[in-house]
């Protein structure tokens, strides 16, 4: 399971350089598979705010306009708490599927909504519930990306706009995030340990994605990514409802 976690990691590091997302969205679903939610999300706190702050400085000069991000990211911080409550309430197994129905509606909206396109309008009148359910999903399934990711996905921002934005979005949940799950127990001292060497194993590989995002068309990681979350999400609901 070590080895599976490890690899997961690395390629998580490759994916989010070249991209600039997939950290959660590959990691929450494997670590769910081979421990539980609450600790894969404990694991992913370190990497969720570090990984992020350097991409916000690497691409600084390609965020979207500031009104908009902060926006975003107040009304995902509003749901982490949300989301976070929700983390301690519910059943492991509740939380399992809870991944998994994040995960088919994440491949669902990427499936059928590829040539959708959303105007910056249109984006601005609905940032507060899609950041505020963003912020929910991160706090209960440690993912997200059916809400975030999609979102700007869907407004077609240049690479380096896309990388930067997300990036201030994530950075902003995650603060909120930390504190939540240090007063819930959630994240102890063990596991934060397992997070900063999670950093500096997504850290390493980051680079190698970065150049090879320059080179390589996204939808190449796009699909990869795809198909493995749907073998993921499948292993998720079997083992829950075998149990």
């Amino acid at each position: 399971m070590l080895l599976i976690a490890l690899f997961t990691l690395l390629a998580a590091g490759i994916v989010k350089g070249a991209i600039g997302s997939g950290v959660p969205v590959l990691v929450i679903p494997v670590l769910t598979m081979l421990y539980d939610v609450k600790l894969a999300i404990a694991v992913l706190v370190a990497p969720n705010l570090f990984s992020n702050i350097v991409q916000i400085w690497q691409y600084r000069r390609h965020l979207l306009p500031t009104r908009f991000l902060i926006t975003f990211s107040l009304a995902g911080a509003l749901g982490i708490i949300v989301g976070t409550w929700g983390l301690v309430v519910l059943s492991p197994e509740l939380l399992s599927l809870g991944v998994a129905g994040a995960i088919i509606i994440y491949l669902m909206i990427k499936l059928t909504n590829r040539q959708f396109t959303l105007s910056y309008a249109t984006a601005s009148r609905i940032v507060i519930p899609v950041g505020f359910l963003g912020g929910i999903l991160q706090g209960a399934a440690g993912m997200s990306a059916p809400a975030s990711i999609t979102f700007l996905n869907a407004m077609r921002l240049e690479r380096p706009v896309f990388i930067a934005s997300i990036s201030v979005f994530f950075v902003a949940i995650t603060c909120v995030q930390i504190p939540a799950l240090l007063s819930t127990g959630i994240l102890t001292m063990q596991r934060s340990l397992f997070s900063i060497v999670a950093l500096l194993i997504i850290l390493l590989t980051m680079p190698l994605g970065s150049r090879l995002g320059k080179r390589l068309p996204h939808h190449w990681f796009d699909n990869l990514i795809m198909l493995l979350l749907a073998g993921i999400s499948l292993k998720i609901i079997t083992d829950a409802l075998l149990t």
